[in-house]
This record gives C-alpha cells, structure tokens and sequence, in this order.
C-alpha cells in the first residue's frame, strides 16, 4: 500500500536535516558540495532528489542513498498515479511458446 499523499521529499530534508541542526541553506549547500541555488531548488520542490544528490546526502546526512531516492519515487509515483489516466489500458498476456 502506498503512502497518501507523501511530501516532497525536500520537505524532509528540510524539516528533518536542515531545520533540526539549526543550519543554514548555505551552510547545508557547502557541506554537500553543491549550489545554494541548487539546494534551494530541492528543498522548494522544484527539483527531486538524483542518484548523485542521494549519494551526498548519505555522505552528509546519513540513511543510504537508496532510501533517499525511495522517498523521491514513492513522491514521484504517488503523483503519477493521480495525473496519469489509466482506465483504458488492457493488460496483454504473454504468449505461451510450446516446447
């Protein structure tokens, strides 16, 4: 079952990363080692979370990167599922070869 309505998971990392140490978006952009601009991008949910920016935040934050994208994908999937019409899609069975 999927989460309702996940948050962006640059909420997440604001709330849970940024916000509880008490730093700055600056200070948070330079220990990951990229752009103030580029952070604020993600933490304004602009932008998601890419295999190169869950490696820096494992680095950083710590959880492993997997569980970093898994909550950009359960974000991502959750708002697919709510935009993308699937009602007239038929599943097409495979064929069973004899052998």
């Amino acid at each position: 079952m999927r989460m309702f309505n996940p948050p962006h998971p640059g909420e997440i990392i604001r709330e849970f990363c940024i916000d509880a140490l008490n730093l700055t978006v600056t200070d948070a952009a330079k220990s990951l080692g990229v752009t103030r601009k580029t952070l604020s991008t993600l933490l304004n949910a602009k932008a998601g979370i890419s295999p190169e920016m869950a490696l820096r935040l494992s680095k950083v934050f710590g959880r492993t990167p997997e569980s970093w994208l898994k909550l950009q994908l359960q974000y991502d999937l959750w708002r697919a599922e709510n935009r993308v019409d699937l009602g007239s899609l038929k599943k097409i069975e495979a064929v069973q070869i004899a052998g």
